[in-house]
Order: structure tokens, then sequence, then C-alpha cells
């Protein structure tokens, strides 16, 4: 299983473009409901985006970035940002519950 963190801040004028693209995005993901992936997104008021992104296995790991949703995301996405993105594997500490919207 891996589990990476995405962490990055928009320009404040953007972070409802951006916003928006990523909601399509999980659409995608509930329309074609993969197996093997877990994804999670926060929108901190300063406009910071954390994703969340756990896949099965590497094979699992190309099913977001496949999709014509993220396509759209990643286009232009350094005009939307004012910090570049930071990406860390995560290890699971402790876990309690997971809520699905």
């Amino acid at each position: 299983m891996k589990r990476h963190l995405i962490r990055y801040k928009t320009k404040p004028e953007r972070a409802d473009e951006n916003e928006r693209l990523v909601k399509a995005v999980f659409q995608e993901l509930r329309e074609k409901s993969p197996d093997g992936v877990r994804y999670m997104t926060w929108r901190s008021d300063d406009g910071t985006f954390v994703h969340l992104v756990e896949t099965e296995t590497e094979a699992h790991a190309d099913i977001i970035t496949g999709l014509a949703a993220f396509e759209a995301f990643q286009s232009g996405i350094r005009d939307r940002l004012i910090e570049r993105p930071q990406r860390e594997e995560m290890t699971v500490v402790g876990h309690y519950r997971m809520l699905d919207q």
C-alpha cells in the first residue's frame, strides 16, 4: 500500500477554480469507481490544498493520473499556485475511522 500526501497553496483568486477542477476529478472517480484507490482532498481558508492518495499497488498509481479530469486539473496548475506542490510518502501510525462522503 502506498500513501502520498501532496500539499500546495493556490493564488487567492484561483482557489475556487482549483477546487472546481479537483471536484471534477472526484466526479470522474465516482463514475468509473476504480478499485485499489482511496483519495481525499482538503482545502483551508488560505487556499492551501492537501491531497491524500492511497493506492493498493504500483499498478493502481496511474488510475488517478490517467483520468481526463485529472489532466484538466494539471493543465495550467503552475499558474494557479503560489507554492509548488510538496509530495511526501506517508506511513500510517494509527487509524480510527475513515468517513466517506
